[in-house]
């Protein structure tokens, strides 16, 4: 066999080796806030992480929901990721993992299970993994409460935090993210016989109407603020005296989402009677380009010495753990998972014979930071926060 050969079925043995691993990952569903289902994941995980980093996770539970957690004690970098996924149980029955050429499809195969096997196999490259941790948490897709004093924890004792999201479609990291803010806005009215006396009420469905339509205009440039859920009245015959609607903020930067949040809370009711409150606020504040740039330097480094194509940055309109993490000021670098699209859709796919050379570039990557002088890379990117 010569030497062309031999490349070749290392890296179909490698592909074949990782896309098994997912389909098992796959297949053990991760639904949101399902604490069987988790802690039945959470198991596999562990045997996992404890085979490649030599050292068992300390599992972090909070309100029942299990977070693994390999601490390092030199912590030079922070592998985050999270294995909840938006999908119900049963969702595999229905929609089984399928390999269909080099397309994986399936529930959280993009988002982010593939990214998990990613990680493992980079670590499994390395010589030394006592100066790595990895955190790998199960409420992300429900916005992280219970986990985020976790994640920033471990991002305050690292040199560095790489993120196992999933890159582009086109296999660009991310180095930059929207924050985001979630609001609940309730409105108060007075019941009414709708037939009868409709004009003692004071309707909650129309007030909920106008505010609709008001916050709207709070959009400007690159944010968005978009009504989503909305609720009004129990009954057809009469006027209703509450009503619930959702708003979703998106910005680039964190004076967009305080200018927004200011807005927001100064919202006033339009019909004499009814009254608003005001509930949520910004939850994630936004990734930065420049807590990111040095990382994707030495993400580029890596990827010529593994003669890959060269490693590009995107920005990317939605958010992750990455935001918490940048938004303190750590070197941050996301979308090192899988290459795949579709993600919370039916649609989720991701290409496995890129998997193996991904893993290769994460690896490339955790060793160029940890062979940096201590303190470089945050130093790196507060300068660039001056500059």
């Amino acid at each position: 066999m010569s030497d062309v050969e031999h490349m070749g079925s290392q890296a179909q043995r490698r592909v074949a080796a990782m896309s098994a691993q997912l389909r098992e990952l796959v297949e053990t569903e991760s639904p949101p806030g399902a604490l069987p289902q988790l802690n039945a994941c959470a198991d596999l995980l562990a045997a996992w992480g404890t085979a490649v980093l030599g050292r068992p996770p300390r599992r972090v539970v909070r309100d029942g929901l299990p977070h693994l957690l390999w601490a390092a004690e030199d912590q030079r970098v922070l592998l985050l990721g999270h294995y909840d996924t938006v999908w119900p149980a049963g969702t595999v029955e229905q929609w089984p993992f399928t390999v269909r050429g080099t397309i994986a499809t399936g529930p959280g195969v993009c988002d982010m299970k593939s990214g998990i096997v990613q990680m493992f196999a980079a670590l499994s490259q390395l010589p030394d993994t006592s100066r790595v941790g990895l955190l790998l948490t199960s409420d992300e897709e429900t916005g992280s409460v219970t986990s985020r004093p976790l994640i920033e924890q471990q991002a305050r004792r690292s040199r560095a935090v790489l993120v196992g999201e999933p890159s582009t479609e086109d296999g660009a990291l991310k180095v930059a993210r929207k924050g985001g803010s979630m609001y609940r806005i309730t409105v108060r009215g007075r019941a009414a016989h709708a037939g009868v006396e409709p004009h003692r009420g004071v309707n909650a469905a129309v007030e909920l109407a106008h505010q609709v339509l008001a916050v709207r205009s709070f959009a400007a440039g690159g944010t968005s603020v978009t009504p989503t859920l909305l609720s009004a009245g129990t009954m057809t015959n009469q006027v209703p005296e509450s009503a619930v609607f959702c708003v979703d903020v998106r910005a680039w930067t964190r004076d967009e989402l305080e200018r927004v949040d200011r807005l927001v809370r100064a919202m006033s009711p339009l019909l004499p009677g009814a009254e608003l409150v005001v509930g949520g606020g910004v939850n994630r504040y936004p990734l930065p380009e420049h807590v990111a740039l040095p990382l994707l330097e030495l993400a580029r480094q890596a990827g010529r010495r593994l003669g890959l194509a060269e490693v590009r940055g995107a920005h990317a309109p939605g958010a992750s753990d990455a935001n918490f993490t940048g938004s303190l000021g750590v070197a941050t670098l996301d979308g090192l998972g899988g290459v795949g699209g579709g993600s919370h859709a039916r649609s989720e796919w991701v290409d496995v014979s890129q998997m193996p050379a991904r893993a290769a570039l994460l690896a490339g990557l955790i060793t160029g930071v940890l062979e940096q002088p201590r303190g470089r890379a945050r130093q790196a990117a507060a300068g660039a926060a001056l500059g």
